[in-house]
């Protein structure tokens, strides 16, 4: 199961690299079109709808990393049960939100589906389509913190030490 994890992980974290790229084509293209006089429609929407995709879909690895801005304050003070019993608690919260986040990000998807609801910009895209990486992202998220919350409950979490945190720009 961990292997099966870490690899879903990783491929949330190459396609979010992927949708990365796909905005910097989209933005070129669009650059490319003012330079030298021709229109590719859309071209802003869908550099929009991959910035979007790659930034729910990096969440999940993010978190794995140990890359999400964390306050500490608090947990820095505190040792033993404590401690673990704050981070078992906010852990706990975490997933309850990114699981309500995943249910409402699926159901907004499906909606958008149902209703055929489509972009008010001139690609008139169906907003389902670039929802589904919302959805995915935050669906991925929702497992990497059940999978976080499980490793603190076996005493098997991982944190990254202080002198790890000092590499982050």
């Amino acid at each position: 199961m961990r292997a099966f994890l870490d690899r879903l992980y990783d491929a949330a974290g190459y396609l979010a690299a992927l949708f990365l790229v796909g905005t910097l084509a989209m933005v070129v293209t669009g650059i490319a079109g003012r330079l030298f006089a021709f229109h590719v429609p859309g071209t802003d929407s869908y550099a929009g709808y991959c910035m979007a995709a790659a930034g729910f879909l990096a969440l999940a690895h993010t978190l794995k990393k140990g890359e999400h801005i964390r306050v500490t304050l608090l947990l820095s003070h505190l040792h033993g049960g404590a401690r673990r019993a704050l981070e078992i608690w906010s852990l706990a919260a975490a997933t309850a939100l990114a699981t309500l986040s995943a249910f409402y990000s699926i159901k907004l998807a499906w909606q958008s589906h149902s209703f055929d609801d489509i972009s008010t910009a001139s690609d008139a895209t169906p907003l389902w389509i670039p929802q589904l990486a919302m959805a995915a992202g935050t669906v991925i998220l929702a497992i990497a913190f059940v999978d976080e919350l499980v490793l603190e409950l076996r005493g098997q979490r991982v944190q990254p030490g202080s002198d790890e945190m000092l590499r982050n720009e």
